[in-house]
């Protein structure tokens, strides 16, 4: 592993050292969604060597993963003390190559040509050495640490999770790959579709004619939508198409699966309806002349939060406090914040400083980490200094 910055090496604090240290080795353990079991039991003896409960709830029998949320809770020693939920996600895209950790120039890289897993577990390993410096020095609030399962699948885990549960008036999630100082206070709604086109099957050289292609329909369909951001509102991407059994045979089958956000509902729900309208048209050329099912799917819903919101209030005067000057952004992207506000548990996600998340070349800076860190232990004392009745 090669080691250059400050933070990262003997020259650094010793919770420094434990920072980097955990967090590329929580990187090396690779955890596609839906198998987040060896990083989950990793997280637990973490916490359980604090002398912490960690309960895993029912959501991977749920979504079909080896693995389920998991929960602990850690006091702060004040009496009485409000409490504050802090929630990252153990899961990564798939990983195309071996994930092999490595410091170079001040940044934290992947040796190989492949993601990092700096998606989310730059916030895990931040909430795992905030969590030793609350048990060795206490803090203001109590906390309550959530990992969650299946985030990168439309938030499979924290759509199971049963935020009844927790004692904390509200939450954050430090998942946005943007810089340190964003405030997300606008999420879009996503939802799934899928259609799958049946034609009929010839030989491709004798009876052609015969033959209503699949392949054809699908793909008249991607090219009559439209594509990418919509009128700074909403986006549409077919992302997986799939059809065919042999170069010879007029492909039967074919299916494409494609995403919509909006940035609203009514927004949300009108491209879906014109993706949906384009699949049908093309479908029913007489060049095509196939037959189409289509499933529509709600993922997650959007949200929208008040600037003058307390937790929105706390999280900007922590950043304030660290220097960074909050800036508050609409977001394309989804994260457990959604899920938890879908039911009922006012969340606000923060940018945690990672770049190029999901591809190839993702990075960290050391010093974002670090200061990831401090920026959690700042947002601490400013919950803690909210009034009593701060309502939402």
């Amino acid at each position: 592993m090669t080691v250059s910055a400050p933070g990262a090496t003997s020259g650094g604090t010793l919770e420094q050292r434990y920072l980097h240290s955990i967090f590329a080795e929580l990187c090396a353990i690779e955890s596609p969604s839906l198998r987040e079991r060896a990083c989950g039991e990793r997280v637990k003896a973490e916490l359980q060597a604090l002398g912490l409960e960690v309960s895993e709830d029912g959501a991977g029998e749920a979504i079909g993963a080896d693995c389920g949320n998991l929960l602990a809770r850690l006091p702060g020693g004040t009496h009485g003390a409000r409490s504050v939920l802090l929630c990252a996600h153990l899961d990564t895209v798939p990983p195309v190559a071996p994930i092999e950790p490595v410091l170079e120039e001040g940044f934290w890289e992947n040796a190989n040509d492949g993601i990092l897993g700096a998606d989310n577990k730059a916030a895990v390993a931040v909430l795992l050495a905030l969590a030793r410096d609350v048990y060795r020095e206490g803090a203001p609030v109590d906390l309550e640490l959530l990992f969650t399962v299946g985030e990168e699948i439309s938030l499979a885990g924290a759509a199971e999770f049963d935020a009844s549960a927790l004692r904390s008036d509200y939450g954050y999630v430090f998942d946005h790959a943007s810089p340190i100082g964003e405030v997300i206070i606008d999420s879009p709604c996503h939802f799934r579709i899928e259609a799958r086109f049946r034609g009929a099957a010839a030989h491709a050289g004798i009876r052609p004619q015969d033959g209503r292609s699949a392949i054809l329909a699908a793909s008249r369909a991607i090219s009559s939508m439209r594509h990418g951001l919509i009128d700074g509102e909403g986006t549409v991407n077919v992302g997986m198409i799939s059809g065919g059994t042999a170069i010879n045979v007029v492909p039967e089958r074919c299916e494409l699966v494609a995403e919509v956000r909006g940035l609203d509902d009514a927004r949300g729900e009108a491209l879906v309806a014109e993706l949906v309208d384009r699949v049908h048209e093309a479908a029913n050329r007489p060049d095509c002349d196939c037959d189409v099912d289509v499933d529509v799917r709600r993922t997650f819903s959007g949200y929208s939060l008040a600037p003058s919101a307390p937790p929105v209030r706390a999280a900007e005067a922590a950043l304030r406090s660290r220097g960074h000057e909050p800036v508050r952004i609409s977001s394309g992207g989804g994260s457990d914040a959604n899920a938890l506000i879908a039911s009922g548990f006012q969340t606000v996600n923060l940018a945690n400083g990672t770049e190029r998340n999901h591809e190839p070349g993702e990075r960290v800076a050391a010093a974002a980490l670090e200061e990831m860190l401090a920026i959690c232990r700042a947002l601490l004392d400013e919950v803690a200094a909210l009034a009593p009745d701060a309502a939402l």
